[in-house]
């Protein structure tokens, strides 16, 4: 996916801090939060994100500890969708 759709859907103010499933094209789904760090523009560019698992969220709502989270390269997402239980 690029960064133009990616974007797209996460940016939204009532999508932001919600948890969303990120299908690949060769992985498994992983579901996670994808956040907006102090690097979060120029990653964006490159159409890299920073993902924190839906195990670690609560870990990271409290902290804020960008260690917490995982970089993914966008062009290996195949789609995007809202997690269950978000609204």
């Amino acid at each position: 996916m690029t960064y133009e759709l990616i974007e797209k859907f996460v940016e939204p103010d009532t999508r932001r801090s919600q948890p969303v499933n990120i299908h690949f094209r060769n992985r498994a789904t992983v579901t996670g939060i994808i956040i907006a760090a102090h690097d979060y523009l120029d990653m964006k560019k490159k159409n890299f994100w920073r993902i924190v698992p839906a195990s670690r969220i609560n870990e990271w709502q409290q902290s804020k500890d960008t260690s917490l989270s995982r970089l993914f390269n966008g062009m290996e997402f195949s789609r995007l969708t809202l997690a269950k239980g978000s609204s």
